[in-house]
């Protein structure tokens, strides 16, 4: 007998329950679609990055770019190992200047570098290079 007298409190109750539920339910399903979207978002990003980088990396003429490095610099400083797609170099008695431009062409380059010493005796600089691509 008493259920019928709050017989219009409990619908009203219940209804209410089940707005918050589904208000609840909303927020849920659009807080997930939005990262959702964030993360797609991420991953397009990252497939845009990775084919740059397989532009720059399948580049045939890397292996002339790196030639150049031979080049840069006076024969009596560079000493010089090439094998296949790895390049051993040794750089002794550089300036400052000699020394930022070397290592501005070598920043320059889509290698994968191996080894890069550089030490100071005096006023000069000797280099230490090993890359491979």
């Amino acid at each position: 007998m008493s259920l019928k007298r709050y017989r219009n409190e409990l619908i009203v109750l219940l209804a209410s329950f089940l707005m918050l539920v589904t208000l609840l339910y909303k927020n849920a399903q659009h807080s997930s679609q939005t990262k959702e979207a964030a993360s797609i978002q991420h991953e397009i990003s990252e497939f845009k990055e990775i084919v740059a980088l397989r532009k720059v990396w399948v580049d045939t003429q890397i292996s002339k770019k790196v030639e150049k490095l031979k080049d840069l610099l006076p024969a009596t400083k560079v000493k010089w190992g090439n094998q296949g797609k790895k390049v051993t170099a040794v750089y002794a008695e550089l300036s400052s200047t000699e020394l930022n431009k070397l290592i501005s062409n070598i920043l320059s380059l889509a290698v994968e570098i191996v080894q890069l010493d550089i030490k100071k005796t005096g006023s000069a600089y000797h280099v230490e290079f090993k890359c491979k691509w």
